[in-house]
């Protein structure tokens, strides 16, 4: 079971990180992050992969104009 945690807002900039269990394949874990990619607008920051097989991402979008002026980070 992947496990997201909160957003982070640094500046311009919204952060979240996934946790990928080493049971998730390499091309399930493409079809997970491209769908964060095309739905929501995420990109790759870094990828970590641990002698245990989990796999630690960082994903970060750029906040717009509405979240800056309302306060949110969704």
């Amino acid at each position: 079971m992947t496990t997201v945690d909160e957003a982070v807002v640094e500046g311009d900039w919204e952060y979240r990180r996934l946790r990928l269990p080493p049971a998730v394949s390499r091309r399930a874990a493409m079809i997970q992050l491209s769908i964060h990619a095309e739905f929501a607008g995420w990109e790759l920051r870094t990828v970590r992969l641990y002698a245990d097989g989990t796999r630690r991402v960082w994903l970060r979008r750029k906040r717009t104009a509405a979240d800056h002026s309302t306060g949110l980070a969704t």
